[in-house]
């Protein structure tokens, strides 16, 4: 059974950067798609960016386009999401799931997601 991890957020300034990282276990990577997620308080979890199996193409919302790098590591089991720039709307927690979809059409979708990691939270504020 696959399980994600991801690494500890952390409170940033504007303007500031962070990578999040998510390490898997208990099986290999290289049969998923990978995605992150994000929800802020009182709305609804979004899917930001996801990235195929082999890294051949990856999809960012218009939101995080050119602040954002989501990149994975298949011999190492992970995943990483370099975030720059970030604004006080990236506030949110952010979560790493193992699917069988990202497609270049559009953003990941929840539903298509079946293993999730437990999340972590990103605060940006001065």
């Amino acid at each position: 059974q696959l399980q994600l991890a991801e690494s500890e957020g952390d409170l940033v300034q504007p303007g500031g950067s962070l990578t999040l990282s998510c390490a898997a276990s208990g099986s290999t990577l290289t049969h998923y798609d990978m995605a992150w997620f994000r929800q802020a308080p009182g709305k609804e979890r979004e899917g930001i960016s996801c990235i195929s199996q082999k890294g051949a193409f990856a999809y960012y919302v218009d939101s995080v386009k050119g602040r954002f790098t989501i990149s994975r590591d298949n011999g190492k089991n992970m995943v990483y999401l370099q975030m720059n720039d970030l604004r006080p709307e990236d506030t949110a927690v952010y979560y790493c799931a193992a699917g069988p979809v990202c497609s270049v059409l559009g953003p990941p979708k929840r539903r298509d997601y079946d293993h999730w990691g437990q999340g972590t939270q990103v605060t940006v504020s001065s």
